[in-house]
This record gives structure tokens, sequence and C-alpha cells, in this order.
């Protein structure tokens, strides 16, 4: 036996240390805890840290710092940023076709295809980051001498509760295009399946993404959806991996300072996913300029 076969036998795996993603950087759960993550066969895989009310408000103060910053950005850098995700990920291909397996009990080849579909999803929504102002805005008809120009706008600071078993590309679905339109996100991963988001997590410190312009957390779905449901500084809620009683209840909460809330409902993640995600967490602005003085010869603009 060489001694490189030798030092394999003996050597200890490495565990994966699992952290939430905050602004930019990687902290464990403020209260210390954690709790089991385990396969579809309930064999454990890791500890994922639980988080706490201390962090979701943490959460929220570096989105809304990232938030100027993200929405100021062009259209188009937005788009760059995003095709950026979609080229990390593609180098860690394996990595997550491993971590999407486990959690949600597929084979390799229906995890690496579920995979593939999450990339082509980041694809999809930089290629829109530039073009969904034609769609929802332009000039307005008006009876005057105005020009009326109508123009999208991001709501701000949005929390999203990821979808419960579609960890990845159902994850990847609800972010995207929230951050597409500029607004900054806290997403509340799938309690039951959170390691895909919180790799996730370590793409998106390695890519163009700026800290605080995502945001994840892990834990009781609940437990922290609670209080940022009721944040006075979060300015819509996607209640996506939320079941019915729980969206009841965020949605009297979101109520408190009027958020835009998006209802659960049935989507299949696999397919086209339209425009409906990306407009809405949109505002609409609309402009009026006077066109000038108009005499008998026409107009003076």
């Amino acid at each position: 036996m060489s001694a490189v076969e030798k030092s394999e036998q003996q050597r200890l795996s490495v565990f994966k240390t699992y952290k939430l993603y905050v602004g930019g950087k990687f902290p464990r759960s403020e209260s210390g805890r954690v709790y089991e993550v385990t396969d579809a066969k309930s064999k454990w895989l890791a500890n994922a840290p639980q988080s706490s009310r201390k962090d979701a408000r943490d959460a929220v103060v570096a989105a809304r710092k990232a938030f100027g910053g993200w929405s100021g950005a062009t259209a188009y850098n937005r788009g760059q940023v995003l095709y950026r995700v979609a080229e990390m990920l593609e180098g860690r291909r394996e990595q997550f076709a491993r971590e999407v397996a486990e959690a949600e009990g597929l084979s390799k080849s229906k995890a690496a295809a579920v995979v593939d579909a999450a990339i082509d999803r980041w694809v999809w929504y930089a290629g829109w980051t530039d073009k969904i102002a034609q769609v929802v805005g332009g000039g307005n008809p008006v009876a005057g001498p105005f020009f009326n120009v109508s123009s999208p706008e991001p709501t701000g600071v949005v929390t999203v509760l990821a979808p419960q078993d579609s960890s990845f590309l159902g994850l990847v679905s609800v972010i995207a295009p929230v951050i597409a339109t500029g607004n900054t996100v806290i997403v509340i991963a799938s309690e039951k399946s959170p390691l895909p988001a919180l790799s996730l997590g370590e793409v998106l410190a390695t890519s163009d993404v700026p800290g605080g312009v995502v945001n994840i957390l892990s834990g009781r779905t609940a437990e922290i959806a609670a209080p940022l449901a009721a944040h006075q500084d979060v300015n819509a809620i996607d209640l996506a991996g939320a079941d019915e009683e729980l969206a009841k209840e965020l949605e009297i909460a979101a109520a408190d300072n009027l958020k835009r809330v998006v209802r659960p409902q049935a989507v299949d993640y696999a397919r086209t996913p339209g425009t409906e995600r990306l407009t809405a967490f949109l505002e609409t602005k609309t402009v009026w300029h006077p066109t000038g003085a108009l005499g008998v010869s026409g107009s003076s603009y």
C-alpha cells in the first residue's frame, strides 16, 4: 500500500459548515442555535443555522443599505451581474446537483437537470433587466400640451419565503426577478431543505452581486417570517413558501405598513415563468412635463 493510499484511508472527512449570508458576509446565527437537516431518507446531512429575530432585523438593515446603490445601477449593469451569477453556478454545477439530489430525493441525472434549469433561469432574468421597462412603461396620450410618461421603479426591500419543496429551481425563480428589477431581498430558505440556498450565498459572494442585495436566512420559517412581515422597513413580501394558515397571519401583519403581498399559489417552476414576478415588485411613476406654448404656427417645443 502506498503512502497516499494509506493517508486516504486514515484521514477524517471534513464536514461543511453552513452559515447565513447577510450583508455580503457569513455570520453564524446570533442565537448560536442550529438544527439538523436530513435527506429524503432521513439521513443526517448537516447542521444549519437557526436564525433569530435579531438575524432578521440585521438582514433588513443590510438590504436597506444596499438598496440605493442597486436600484440606482443601470438595468444593463444588473443584467451583467445576474449573468455572472449564472457563470459562477456553471462552475459549481456538480456540487449543487449533489445537494439538490440529497435535498429532494432525486436521481443524479434529474438533480443535474434541475440545476441546469436554475442556471438557465438566471440567464433568462438577466435578459429581462433592461427590457421590462418597455413592457410596463412608456408614453401616455393626454388631452393637453404635456408629455406624460410612466416608468417602473423598484418597490424596495422585499422578503421572500422560498418554496419548501423546490429547494433550488424554485428558490432561484423567486429571488432572481426581485433583484432583476432593482429591489433588494431577504430570503427565508426552505426549512427542510436549506442547504442549496446557503450554498447559493457562497456563489453570490464570489460574483458581482453587492453585499446586502441578497440576504439568506435559514431556520424555522414561521419564526423568521413573523418579524419580517411586521417590519416597518420591509416594503413587500412574497409568501411562496408559506402554507395557507401562515400566509393569512403574515398577510395581516403586512397590512400594518401597506406592504405589497404575493399570495402563495401552485407554480410549476420548470415552466417559463413569464413576467408576473418581475412586475409584482415594481411601482409605476408617472411624470407630466409641459410641452411649451402652442401657437397658431404649431408647437414651440
